[in-house]
């Protein structure tokens, strides 16, 4: 699903009626994602514990493409993607924001956070041809799984790894 496929849907859904729909800015997105924690992930710091929160590149993939050298430990149960909701939700009650698929946000890509907006609200300056996506995906390593991973794809980019979660602006 790519950015652009994203936001079609946001605006078909938000003529709807029930309010306007939205992607997260990064900063939303990494705040709701930890779930009032503060370690790696919102669970703590454990990687043997990726498995219980998201699905993840465990040893299941590992044995499917033997080239993955950076599978987590644990295992999940799932090779590719996941229903969601199949894992522990993080203390605010969210599922799937460790794995399973990358996730856009509103945010045009930077290499570093140096003139970020400070109140929370998208970064929408820049390179917006590319976005920022979190949260990792079912064939990413634990590295790509913590809260404060973050990566960019073209804003047509698709793929099998990438989706998004929406908030509601009443």
């Amino acid at each position: 699903m790519s950015w652009n496929d994203a936001q079609a849907y946001i605006q078909w859904l938000s003529r709807q009626g029930g309010g306007r729909y939205r992607l997260p800015s990064e900063s939303e997105w990494e705040y709701a994602a930890r779930g009032g924690g503060r370690g790696r992930y919102s669970f703590g710091d454990s990687e043997g514990m990726l498995c219980q929160y998201g699905n993840v590149a465990d040893p299941t993939a590992r044995q499917q493409f033997s080239t993955w050298d950076w599978t987590a430990s644990c295992g999940d149960g799932e090779l590719y993607t996941s229903p969601v909701g199949s894992y522990r939700a993080n203390r605010f009650g969210l599922h799937d924001v460790h794995g399973n698929v990358w996730e856009w946000t509103e945010d045009c890509d930077h290499d570093s956070y140096a003139g970020a907006p400070s109140d929370g609200v998208a970064w929408t300056t820049g390179d917006c041809a590319v976005r920022v996506s979190r949260g990792g995906s079912w064939r990413d390593g634990p590295r790509y799984r913590r809260s404060s991973a973050r990566g960019g794809s073209p804003t047509d980019g698709r793929g099998g790894t990438v989706g998004f979660r929406l908030l509601q602006d009443r």
